[in-house]
């Protein structure tokens, strides 16, 4: 299995005989609410693919309603016949862009596309709705990549160890986001570590960590928690007392990094 960077949430994923689209956002802007005066975001460099530029793409996995995983401008310009997976709450924004075969996944329900298996992890709620994170299990290899863009509760991360062990990749935000009246809603190095430290996995790579330019007033209002390199000492001290050897891979735009059930990426 390997993993391209695109840019904040946005990521490919090739296994041996496919290539999926997970959250995609490669078209600017990213505005949520249709509200450009309340929250903006846009790349601060032109992203490493466009919708006509991307590799063939074999599936789609939004894990997200929100426009920064659920982002209706790139979704309009790619393909309507690649099949999709969606949050509960995703499938109809998806549906409603003209996707042919979009299937809604309930937490802990897993599919088999070709080469690989995957099971909706619930996420973190946003107020009264649950989205999702991602297992997915490449046949060949027996690699396991876990996708959580938000926050991954203790019974989440205890049921992930207890039934999906051994699982490799974390691909999780590092650096939290505090938000007015939610608290903080994208964990930072504090609670990643605790994934980490539940899990195992041979090596983390950061999520949910952009090149972008925010503006607009709720921008403003967004507390950053943490940062990339508090992470790193966390996970250095926590090698260094248990003895063991997880590596922090942290891709730039368009680079691809390589994930293996027995060797370090």
């Amino acid at each position: 299995m390997k993993l391209t960077r695109i840019d904040l949430n946005s990521w490919l994923i090739q296994t041996h005989q496919q290539t999926l689209l997970l959250d995609p956002w490669l078209v600017d802007p990213l505005v949520f609410l249709g509200l450009p005066w309340f929250i903006r975001i846009e790349h601060r460099n032109p992203p490493p693919f466009t919708p006509e530029t991307l590799p063939k793409i074999d599936g789609i996995l939004i894990s997200q309603a929100q426009p920064d995983h659920c982002h209706p401008p790139t979704l309009q310009r790619l393909d309507k016949t690649i099949p999709v997976l969606a949050s509960p709450s995703a499938a109809p924004v998806v549906r409603g862009l003209g996707f042919a075969s979009v299937q809604a996944l309930d937490p802990w329900q897993s599919v088999q596309w070709q080469d690989v298996q995957i099971t909706a992890v619930p996420g973190a709620p946003l107020g009264p709705i649950r989205e999702l994170g991602y297992l997915l299990k490449e046949e060949k290899s027996q690699t396991q990549l876990y996708y959580e863009p938000h926050l991954s509760e203790p019974d989440i991360r205890q049921r992930l160890q207890q039934a999906f062990s051994p699982i490799q990749t974390l691909l999780i935000p590092v650096v939290g986001q505090v938000f007015p009246l939610l608290g903080e809603v994208i964990m930072g190095p504090e609670r990643a570590l605790q994934v980490v430290e539940a899990l195992q996995p041979r090596q983390v790579i950061p999520t949910a960590m952009g090149e972008v330019d925010y503006s607009g007033w709720f921008a403003s209002q967004i507390r950053t928690r943490g940062s990339l390199e508090e992470f790193r000492q966390r996970l250095g001290s926590l090698n260094a007392g248990a003895g063991i050897s997880i590596q922090l891979c942290c891709p730039a735009p368009g680079e691809t990094v390589s994930l293996s059930a027995g060797v370090e990426a």
